[in-house]
């Protein structure tokens, strides 16, 4: 039951959403990515992060100086229904603004 309410709280946030929707469509990103696209302040972004992570929505992997965010590779049935809801607004998406992780 505690994971069905903590997903439930994930998904009622709208740049908790778009974030996510991101993910859908783009695989993997950085939080300068992330703030960059949806016009977000990165102690924001951090924070939805750190709870779509706590909720085992995301997987974190540390590239150089860089984290890197991905959807997790496992995810609970209800996760997989809303993601699959999801899926149908990345058409809507804005264009991703990369960032120079060179």
């Amino acid at each position: 039951m505690n994971t069905l309410i903590q997903l439930s709280k994930i998904f009622s946030d709208k740049n908790r959403l778009l974030i996510i929707t991101l993910l859908l469509r783009d695989k993997a990103l950085c939080v300068c990515e992330i703030c960059d696209t949806l016009e977000l302040s990165q102690p924001l972004v951090s924070r939805h992060l750190k709870q779509m992570k706590e909720a085992g929505v995301l997987e974190a992997a540390k590239e150089k100086k860089w984290v890197i965010y991905t959807l997790t590779t496992m995810p609970h049935p209800f996760l997989q229904t809303l993601l699959n809801e999801l899926q149908k607004e990345v058409s809507n998406l804005p264009t991703i603004i990369t960032c120079n992780k060179n």
